[in-house]
Order: structure tokens, then sequence, then C-alpha cells
């Protein structure tokens, strides 16, 4: 973490460099919350978004984080349909999720143990990165009500698929909901990542997370 700080602070020219550490420092927090929507107003009394534009843009060109857009409605096309300042941020490096906690929250995560409010974001911080390298942008979709949730969307050459993302094998109420509403057309089927074999339900394929890598490929040659 002590190692990007400093190359935050010796590469950051023309921008200022306290506004990107505190921001960067930030997003452990905001990923440890149920919502996890990253907001500039919360990082430090009086902060603005006007006064923090371009410094989000610069970590991700940097390759610090991955930014994962809202969608405004569930349907294609991601690119031309979602909402830029409603967002959440990922490390582009599960580590420093990790390494930003403190050391006996990272024993405990050693021993697969106490997780709690991280458990999720840590999760979802690691299908993220694995997203993003494939070439997937990061799209998320939660309804004013908070009752319909999805973690990620990708797509294949047809259809909307809606991915879900769960650190066990645990229900997927918003993931059924999206597949049998006759209210997103787009969506033919979906995939949970989980503690899980490989399977389909009828609805949604289920891999374990250590497939993520190879979904761009399998859905290609599907």
């Amino acid at each position: 973490m002590l190692d990007y700080e400093e190359d935050i602070t010796k590469y950051a020219e023309g921008l200022d460099q306290t506004k990107i550490l505190t921001v960067y420092k930030n997003i452990p927090v905001f990923l440890g919350n149920e919502n996890k929507k990253f907001q500039i107003t919360k990082i430090s009394d009086g902060a603005r978004n006007r006064e923090y534009v371009g410094v989000v843009d610069w970590l991700n060109r940097a390759g610090i984080i991955n930014i994962c857009y809202s969608l405004d409605q569930v349907c294609l096309p991601l690119k031309g349909n979602y909402n830029p300042s409603n967002y959440r941020l990922y490390f582009g490096d599960t580590g420093l999720l990790i390494g930003s906690l403190d050391e006996e929250a990272q024993d405990d995560l050693r021993k697969n143990q106490n997780f709690n409010a991280y458990k999720g974001a840590i999760y979802e911080n690691v299908i993220a990165d694995m997203l993003v390298k494939q070439g997937y942008n990061l799209y998320f979709y939660k309804n004013e009500k908070g009752t319909l949730e999805m973690d990620f969307f990708i797509r294949d050459e047809n259809s909307l698929i809606p991915l879900e993302v769960k650190a066990n094998d645990n229900s997927t109420p918003s993931l059924n909901s999206l597949i049998d509403s006759d209210n997103y057309k787009d969506i033919k089927y979906g995939i949970k990542l989980c503690n899980k074999n490989i399977g389909f339900n009828g609805k949604f394929y289920t891999f374990p997370y250590f497939m993520a890598f190879l979904l761009k490929r399998y859905l290609k040659e599907k």
C-alpha cells in the first residue's frame, strides 16, 4: 500500500495529490459498506464532486483501480446505458484491498475466518479484476428500493448476462427475478460464480470462482 501511495505522490502531476490519495485510501471503506457505492461527498468534510474531477480517471488510467458503473436500465447496449456519476471502485489488485486492512484482519483472512463485511467485497474484487483482464467493462445494477441487485453484467452475441458473485452457495433471488421477469427481454440466462462445481439448472450456469478468467472464451465458443 505504501509503495502505491509513494508512486501517486511521485507521478500525479497536474492534479492534487492529496485528493488522489484521499480517494485511494477510502476505497476499502466504501467496499465494506453494503451498498459499495463510492461517494466523493463522504470522503472528507466539504468534499464536492467538481473538486475531484479527473481524480478517479487518473487512478483508473494508472491501473490502480477498476470502475464499475451503475446501469440506468437492465438492457443492451451496456456502454450507452450507464450512469457516470454512480459507480463502485474496486482495486486492480485484490492484494491492495487485503493490504489496506489491519494486521489482525489480514491474519483472519489467511485463516479463512472473520470475513464479516469484507467477505463479499473481496470476492467481488477478485472477479472484477478477472473480468477487466478479459477486456470487459464493469457494470452493476441496483433498483431504487434495493430489492433487486446484480453484481456484474456481461454479454454474449445475442443476450445480456447477469453475473452474480456469492461467497458460498447462497440463494439468488435477484438472479432468478432478472431471468424470469418479462421486463428484461435481453436476458436469456445468467451466471453464478460461487463455491460450487460446474452446472446448469435451466436458468443459470454455476462456475467455481477460479474459472471466471475463462468466461469470455467460454461464451464465444458457446
